[in-house]
């Protein structure tokens, strides 16, 4: 497991290597909630994931992401917010063998 440090920004865009994997991540604050794309060595494999608490981002193994993604709520289980992005809000990543 790793935490991905994120900013308390409503739209932010950065790369970073998860596993052995070359990701850009960019994530939006809407007013209907946050979302979430993730691009594999800058082609698109997710696009426009809604956010919510503890729950899987990418899911499926034929995209070609090893792993997964998802936001963890530190203080209950409320969906993210951009405003405690980085302290409340946690953006995990889990490696194939963690992922159930």
């Amino acid at each position: 497991m790793q935490i991905i440090p994120i900013s308390a920004l409503p739209a932010q865009s950065f790369s970073v290597t998860l596993g052995t994997q070359a990701c850009t991540i960019n994530i939006a604050q809407k007013t209907t909630g946050m979302f979430i794309d993730l691009l594999l060595n800058n082609v698109l494999i997710i696009g426009g994931v809604l956010c919510l608490d503890r729950t899987y981002i990418v899911r499926d193994l034929y995209l070609g992401f090893s792993g997964d993604l998802f936001f963890a709520d530190t203080q209950g289980t409320n969906d993210p917010y951009y405003t405690d992005l980085g302290t409340r809000y946690l953006l995990v990543y889990v490696t194939p063998g963690e992922v159930p």
